[in-house]
């Protein structure tokens, strides 16, 4: 029996092969092992910003009801545990190794990608375990995700921006065609607002699809300008349905965007059978934590790893504020949220990002905040180099940058700048986020 080490490096050995889009190797693997996903109640999640946040939230809003849900996401922070959860619960190494052994063995001689083998690997978990429901988020795109094997109850399609253009298209058109592969024949799908692009590709396929499309200021809206207090009303998707007092536990304005799609996905569920009430829904949105995004830390510089300050300033404090954030309007929200939401003297920005990315572009909206950069290497053979990224900065900002390839070394040299009055922003990629979280407080999932 293969032991939890040695799934790791069978993992590991997988990342050789790059990313493969298509479906033939995963249906071929799910028939050899029974299927699971047609013995699974499902919601697939799509989109470019936003899908983790909504499958989070969704996960807490059903917890709270009492139903037994899992949850496939990607990527991982720091342990690839954290893909695979059963409402508060990540995999065991245990189950880890055992259910990747049966991977391993129905495979044989056939290859698959890394991508591939966890999908597989949680949907057979998921299977073993009884749930209720399933939130599967895609990995990349939609139409050839590995995920895309499933038949849900309902299909969602969060913020769609640019993004992983190499594989998805060079045009926002492109892009969605690619997200919106997941609609399937009669499937509901709820969708989040976007450019006219966008939405006359989503009717499009919903159309050719015979698929109910409910789309977020289209055929429901929400209203109010805090997260602490604001409405959602149903309009024609759900006719006189109104919440009022919902708040949102994730800090920026576009949670209420997300938390309203959840809001409309209970109500599809509800139509197959799920019971939540009202409470039950403004219980789980505001009790939301996804870790990484928008993550407020504030800890003694001299023994961070040991001890948190309740979210107070303190003498010989420093204040992180860490975000996944790694494309143009992912970076463009979080900037947003930092005028809004949050008050420094000065910002310091430890910056990485993936050499595939649109660098440039995210240095576009983050630079003018920053008054300290510091540029970084998470580990990954994507991950570019800090020269390349100060390769991307403006000339007059190139030679004001500190590069630092140890994430460590990075830290060190933001904390050496910031006084208590301070933040240090971690953003550029969630590769970054896990390797500097896991330096601050450790990881995510335990043994």
């Amino acid at each position: 029996m293969m032991t939890y080490d040695e799934a790791l490096r069978l993992l590991d050995e997988l990342q050789m092969h790059k990313i493969k889009l298509g479906l033939g190797a995963m249906h071929s693997f799910l028939e050899k092992v029974g299927e699971p996903e047609k013995k699974l109640k499902i919601v697939h999640v799509a989109g470019t910003n936003g899908k983790g946040s909504v499958s989070a939230s969704l996960l807490n809003v059903l917890q709270k009801a009492g139903y037994k849900v899992g949850l496939y996401t990607s990527p991982h922070l720091s342990c690839v545990r954290e893909r695979f959860r059963i409402n508060d619960t990540f995999i065991s190494e245990a189950d880890f190794a055992r259910i990747a052994q049966q991977v391993a063995d129905a495979l044989g001689e056939d290859q698959i990608t890394y991508f591939e083998f966890t999908t597989a690997l949680g949907l057979l978990w998921f299977v073993e375990n009884d749930l209720d429901l399933v939130i599967l988020e895609t990995g990349l795109g939609g139409r050839l995700d590995a995920t895309n094997v499933v038949t849900p109850l309902v299909s969602v399609i969060t913020s769609i921006s640019m993004d992983h253009e190499a594989y998805l298209g060079t045009t926002l058109t492109e892009v969605a065609g690619e997200k919106a592969g997941i609609i399937k024949p009669g499937v509901t799908v709820i969708a989040a607002p976007g450019p006219i692009e966008v939405i006359k590709v989503l009717e499009k396929k919903a159309a050719e699809q015979s698929a109910p499309l409910y789309r977020l200021g289209y055929e429901f809206h929400y209203s109010g300008n805090s997260n602490e207090n604001w409405s959602w009303a149903g309009g024609t998707f759900a006719l006189g349905a109104r919440i009022e007092g919902l708040r949102c536990s994730m800090r920026g304005a576009y949670q209420r965007e997300n938390a309203s799609l959840v809001v409309a996905i209970v109500h599809i569920l509800k139509e197959n059978g799920f019971d939540l009430s009202d409470d039950q829904l403004r219980q789980g949105l505001a009790t939301v934590v996804w870790p990484g995004r928008l993550e407020y830390l504030v800890l003694e510089k001299e023994s961070r790893a040991q001890q948190q300050v309740n979210g107070e300033r303190v003498e010989n404090s420093v204040r992180y504020l860490l975000d996944g954030a790694h494309n143009p309007a992912g970076v463009k929200n979080l900037t947003m949220t930092l005028a809004d939401e949050y008050q420094y003297k000065k910002l310091y920005v430890v910056w990485g990002a993936m050499i595939d990315k649109d660098i440039k572009g995210g240095f576009s909206s983050i630079l003018p905040l920053a008054d300290g950069l510091i540029l970084t290497r998470p580990d990954g053979e994507r991950s570019a180099e800090p020269e390349q990224l100060a390769a991307c900065l403006p000339e007059d900002v190139r030679d004001k940058a500190v590069l630092a390839r140890d994430v460590v070394d990075a830290l060190k040299a933001a904390e050496q700048l910031a006084t208590p009055d301070d933040m240090i922003l971690v953003a550029g990629s969630l590769y970054l986020v896990g390797a500097v979280r896991k330096e601050l407080v450790g990881e995510l999932v335990g043994a």
